[in-house]
Formats: structure tokens, sequence, C-alpha cells
């Protein structure tokens, strides 16, 4: 027969368990973000932390969870981008040289978003140096995005915010990549 320090034992071992692992993956984000923005000047650990918790925390209770999480994040950041630009150009009466611009943008973004889900699919067979490619592309897609408003002076671009926040998820999906 248990005796009763046994009984409340195994009462309690479960639940110790469950507040360390959510101490652990509380923890990870900020933690995790700390590093990335250590070892890139380019990446803010603020927009680290909030975009990671914004995110479902179920998910995220690991390094590798975590990176998955990010390149989701850049996905539906792509997504999001493409429709907005695409309302953009709805616009009659745009200037023809941010016009062309947007179309290159919209361009850059629907091709980006094929590339996020081959992105997925090699980092949960653990391509780590593929999807790294991948995800490198799409800074690069944001990145080339931007610099067509500069190419006129005077020019504004109107996707200059989700320019950055897309170069910031692939930046912070860059560096959780790298780690493992």
């Amino acid at each position: 027969m248990p005796t009763f320090s046994y009984c409340l034992l195994l009462l309690f071992l479960p639940l110790l368990f469950c507040t360390f692992h959510a101490n652990i993956a509380q923890n990870l984000i900020p933690e995790t973000c700390k590093k990335c923005a250590a070892n890139d000047p380019n990446l803010s650990y603020n927009f680290c932390v909030t975009s990671l918790q914004a995110s479902n925390r179920s998910q995220c209770d690991n390094l590798r969870g975590l990176g998955m999480m990010s390149i989701k994040l850049i996905k539906y950041n792509v997504t999001n981008t493409r429709h907005y630009v695409k309302n953009l150009l709805k616009n009659k009466k745009m200037d023809p040289f941010i016009r062309a611009c947007l179309n290159d943008c919209l361009d850059l973004y629907s091709d980006a978003i094929p590339t996020l889900k081959q992105a997925m699919i090699d980092y949960k067979s653990k391509h780590y140096k593929d999807a790294n490619i991948e995800v490198s592309s799409v800074i690069d897609a944001a990145t080339t995005c931007e610099d067509g408003f500069e190419e006129k002076e005077g020019a504004v671009s109107p996707l200059t915010k989700r320019n950055n926040d897309t170069f910031q998820l692939s930046a912070i999906a860059l560096a959780l990549i790298n780690m493992l």
C-alpha cells in the first residue's frame, strides 16, 4: 500500500513539471531574442520579443518550435503585405513611378510566398541550410522593394514599415535557424 507521502508526490509531480515547463517557455523568447540581437546589429530586441510573444506560444516551447513560428510569422506578414499592395494598386490616380514600384513589390512578395512554404518544408525536414537560403531571399525581396522607391528623388515608399517588418522577421528566423 502506497504511503501518504508517495501519493502526494504523484499528485504534485505533474504540477511541478507543468510549472517548470511553462517557466522555461516563458523565458525562452526573451533569452533567445537577446542572443539574436547580440549577434545581429540589424535586429531589434524589442521587435523580436514583441513578435514572438504575439505568436501561438504552444508551438514555441523550444528553440526549434520558435524557429518554425518565426517562419510562419514571415509568411503571414508577406501574405498580408501582398494583399495591401494589391489594394494600393486599385488607386487609378497614382503616380506612374510609384505604381511601377508597387508592381515590382507585388511580384517580389508574390514570389516570396512559395519560397516561404518551401522554407517551412525544409525547416521541418531539418534542411536548415536550404531554409536559410530561402529566408535570406525574402530579406532580399523586402530590401529590393524598398530600394526601388529610392530611385526617384522625392518618392516616398508606402511600404517602408511593412518592408522593415519583413526584414526584421526574416532576420529573427535566420538567427534562430543558425542557432540549431
